[in-house]
């Protein structure tokens, strides 16, 4: 009987050299062409897993998660704190595709941070935002600009309740102003009162109420007119 042959053929080399050189699981430090560097896990030659990230360029660090050689899941970007030495975190949250993606918290400024939601790097859904004056919002965001229903109150704690479009009060809403002891409630167009009504609020408990109060409107049905008032311009927004 003729000797049968093994048919069974070993793969080539080069395809075992390809495959141990492939970066997976925990690797050392490995550095870009430009510099940058990448400590952490890899899965078929991408970033994927926990590791950190610096830019040779700007010095900045990200830590955190990857997916499939991007920042994905949670993870803090911070930048060289050039006053104090070390590092100063700019934001820490959730990521997608390398973007700003889901709840977290970015610092403009020592003094300037907002904590919410993001959606595709901008600030999208719900969130608050804490500007340097003390002005605090609280509300609703859409492509990095307030809209939708929101809060704004300011360092006196007066502050203003309603509708607002392209990062300015747009539509219905109140105006408290609790250090006189009044309310504005009606309209707005770009951040400013159109049509309403002032009425007092509070006064006698309010800490530098108006010499006098409101007096009283002798206008037949005023609810009507000013209902009338509002809807014109409210129609001319949409």
């Amino acid at each position: 009987m003729p000797h049968l042959k093994d048919h069974k053929q070993k793969q080539p080399l080069w395809k075992d050299w390809d495959y141990k050189a492939q970066k997976k699981g925990i690797r050392s430090t490995v550095y870009s062409v430009n510099k940058d560097e990448y400590t952490g896990e890899w899965l078929d030659n991408k970033k994927h897993g926990k590791g950190t990230y610096r830019w040779k360029d700007t010095g900045a660090i990200y830590d955190g998660d990857w997916a499939e050689g991007k920042r994905c899941g949670f993870g803090t970007y911070s930048l060289p704190d050039k006053q104090h030495g070390g590092f100063q975190k700019q934001y820490s949250g959730g990521w997608k595709n390398d973007k700003r993606h889901g709840y977290g918290t970015h610092f403009y400024s020592e003094d300037e941070y907002y904590e919410g939601e993001f959606y595709a790097d901008k600030r999208s859904g719900w969130g608050r935002m804490y500007y340097a004056d003390g002005t605090i919002y609280e509300g609703e965001w859409y492509d990095d600009q307030r809209n939708g229903q929101g809060m704004l109150r300011l360092a006196t704690e007066n502050r203003y309740e309603g509708s607002w479009k392209n990062d300015k009060k747009n539509g219905p809403g109140k105006f408290f102003y609790l250090d006189k002891g009044q309310i504005y409630e009606g309209v707005w167009v770009d951040d400013i009162p159109k049509c309403g009504e002032m009425k007092d609020f509070g006064r006698e408990g309010a800490p530098e109420p108006t010499q006098y109060p409101i007096p009283e409107v002798k206008l037949l049905n005023p609810e009507s007119v000013v209902a009338s008032a509002e809807n014109q311009f409210l129609q001319e927004q949409d």
